[in-house]
């Protein structure tokens, strides 16, 4: 598969909405959607990406939901409407103040507390042309950054203007996630233009996240086109690694952590722990420097896939523990155990807010656990990916760690999710990947 095939993407005007057979405008393979429900039909005239954006439903906000997008911030949220649109979800929506002055273009939610997510300026028409640009142009960044990559995001919602809109790339094949009402209802355009411009051998989409269910939609795996395997052996960085495309984290594996691993195993040496390992993204790329690595986790399937990395990238430094990492640090450290790595790399231990408190307790307990266990010199890289938790609080949890442990703690880097994750700079939701590397002296 030519990932950036150089199909001419700039004559968008020619761009189709896919059908379900026959080729689209540009005379490329039609997508394969049949096999899926119609998407449901809009609440009026026309679909959102056919719909002139002057002839939508206006949405007055409040006096604050007019601030907060005036400082570019996307979402604007249920209780900024001074009323609800009788709408359906997923149309695009004229935003205005409360006396009228436009805001921007957004797309509609029927259900969830994000009511609309901005992703226009100015008003204009929205169209399977616009959208194109915009596929276009995320495509674009994404050559430029890891050109020789065979496994990447492609699509990162709201930071490339495709509010709530995943899309990854694994060799051959696309995995995609829908994430909103608006989304839904987009896919056939949004979907068919990255396989008029792709070409992939088969798209997944991996619509089984709880997120789905705050826009009264279902959580799915469902194939759009083509065929898809469960799993894929792709490279990240300088490892080969196996992709769970149907069953396993995110969309297969942890893209976010790319370079982070690179970064990791740059400073790998003798005894390495790797902690909430899944299936040893870390693990494989200390590996390289270190002598031995321990990686550890709870997850059975996770671990067999670690495995069949060691035996892929001809590895005898790396052996897989099935074990609960809580009670693997804990007894490591009661043994005395030393290492000199330790990398922590657990799930978000605070999904929302409410759980911030418990949250942060566990990172400091497994920082403290990590502290202990290092040798003099020895490198700690220890990541959270829950939003909720800033990078100012993650490093007060360091720092407090590192004085129960009684240890000093130099921080080397700070770091955060691979550039093919961008940051919108007016929407700190989409940065939620901290990764500090330090040095206990």
């Amino acid at each position: 598969m030519g990932v950036f095939r150089t199909t001419p993407s700039s004559d968008t005007a020619a761009i189709a909405e896919p059908s379900t057979s026959g080729s689209d405008a540009a005379g490329l393979p039609a997508p394969d959607l049949s096999s899926r429900p119609a998407a449901p039909a809009p609440s009026r005239g026309g679909s959102p990406a056919e719909r002139a954006a002057p002839d939508a439903t206006a949405v007055r906000v409040t006096a604050r939901g007019r601030g907060r997008a005036r400082t570019g911030h996307p979402w604007v949220y249920r209780s900024d409407l001074e009323s609800v649109p009788a709408l359906a979800g997923g149309e695009v929506v004229r935003v205005e103040g409360p006396h009228g002055d436009h805001l921007g273009l957004g797309l509609y939610s029927a259900s969830s507390l994000i009511a609309v997510r901005l992703f226009r300026r100015r008003s204009g028409p929205v169209d399977p042309a616009f959208w194109g640009r915009r596929l276009d142009a995320a495509l674009a960044l994404r050559e430029v950054l890891f050109p020789e990559a065979t496994a990447l995001r492609l699509v990162y919602g709201e930071s490339d203007g495709l509010p709530s809109f995943i899309a990854d790339r694994y060799g051959d094949y696309l995995v995609v996630q829908l994430l909103s009402q608006a989304a839904e209802r987009l896919r056939d355009v949004w979907v068919g233009h990255l396989i008029g411009r792709l070409a992939p051998r088969g798209v997944l989409a991996r619509n089984d996240v709880r997120v789905r269910e705050l826009e009264g939609l279902p959580a799915t795996v469902e194939l759009l086109h083509g065929n898809v395997p469960d799993t894929v052996e792709v490279r990240l960085e300088d490892v080969r690694l196996i992709a769970d495309l149907r069953g396993g984290q995110k969309t297969g594996a942890f893209l976010d952590q790319r370079e982070n691993y690179r970064a990791a195993g740059a400073l790998a040496r003798g005894r390495v722990l790797d902690a909430f390992s899944f299936q040893g993204g870390f693990a494989l790329h200390a590996a390289r420097g270190a002598e031995r690595v321990e990686a550890v986790e709870i997850s059975a399937a996770a671990v067999r896939r670690g495995e069949e990395g060691v035996r892929l990238n001809r590895l005898e430094n790396v052996s897989f523990v099935e074990a609960n990492a809580f009670d693997y640090l804990h007894e490591m450290d009661a043994r005395g155990e030393r290492y000199d790595m330790v990398i922590l790399d657990p799930p978000a231990f605070a999904k929302n807010r409410r759980a911030l408190e418990a949250g942060l307790r566990g990172y400091k307990e497994i920082n403290l656990r990590a502290l202990r266990l290092l040798s003099p010199g020895g490198i700690l890289v220890t990541c959270s990916c829950s939003h909720h938790v800033t990078p100012e609080l993650f490093l007060d949890v360091i720092a407090a760690a590192a004085h129960d442990a009684g240890r000093a703690c130099q921080v080397l880097e700070r770091r955060g999710q691979s550039r093919d994750h961008p940051v919108l700079a007016t929407c700190p939701e989409t940065g939620y990947l901290k990764c500090v590397i330090a040095r206990v002296p």
